[in-house]
């Protein structure tokens, strides 16, 4: 099991007697140096001093001979958004997740189409997974206790397209992200500069549907039949 900031170590502990072996990432030196004498006796626990987003999750499961890990965490949530990105680009050697975040991130990420919280991180998660929010965790249950409450999303990697190749998969991602650029315009005015207008209304056409079609409307599989035949 992979840990995203286990700050004193709450958690640590725990997920080593159910896991068997933790990777603890802790950017703080204070926090690290701590947790290494919290835990300095354990064959199970090991803290690396560093920053998740510019840790290379293949290469952790690969230098411990492990085919994949288990990711558990409490965001930050002014980074939330970032990691999210950094752990999908990771999403082959992750088997599953479970990530404490900002409520409204987590409902963002769980959207499902022609709902308000739909968006393209939501798209980006359910390419690679199923997310459900397990449990919701109010602000009394920290401390100190934060302004917002807080989400625990459980993450069943289950990748779409497996097909693609990894160029072919950051190519859908920019497409999708140009169909939500403006969110106020339908998928004809956002993609009509780039693939112009015609193809755009064909496309969609054969897609069943309509002209007037705005981006948080179309499921996954669609955007993937909408690029396919753009």
């Amino acid at each position: 099991m992979i840990e995203i900031g286990p700050g004193h170590g709450a958690m640590t502990g725990l997920l080593a007697a159910r896991a068997g072996r933790v990777v603890a990432v802790e950017l703080d030196s204070a926090l690290a140096s701590e947790l290494r004498g919290t835990h300095q006796s354990s064959q199970r626990v090991e803290i690396l001093e560093g920053d998740i987003l510019s840790t290379d999750i293949a290469a952790i499961c690969r230098e411990r001979r492990a085919p994949s890990c288990f990711v558990f965490g409490n965001l930050p949530y002014y980074i939330t958004s970032p990691i999210i990105h950094h752990l999908m680009n990771s999403a082959g050697v992750i088997h599953g997740m479970g990530l404490l975040m900002q409520r409204e991130v987590a409902e963002r990420l769980t959207a499902k189409p022609g709902s308000r919280d739909y968006g393209y991180l939501s798209v980006l998660v359910q390419l690679h997974s199923e997310p459900r929010i397990a449990i919701s965790v109010p602000p009394g249950a920290f401390s100190p206790p934060p302004k917002v409450h807080s989400s625990l999303v459980e993450f069943r990697m289950k990748p779409r397209f497996s097909a693609w190749t990894d160029q072919e998969r950051e190519e859908f991602l920019k497409f999708v992200q140009r169909c939500f650029a403006q969110k106020r315009k339908n998928l004809l005015n956002n993609l009509g500069l780039t693939h112009g207008k015609d193809r755009v209304r064909d496309a969609l056409e054969k897609l069943r549907l309509p002209a007037t079609a705005r981006a948080e409307e179309l499921s996954v599989e669609q955007f993937a039949s909408l690029v396919e035949r753009l």
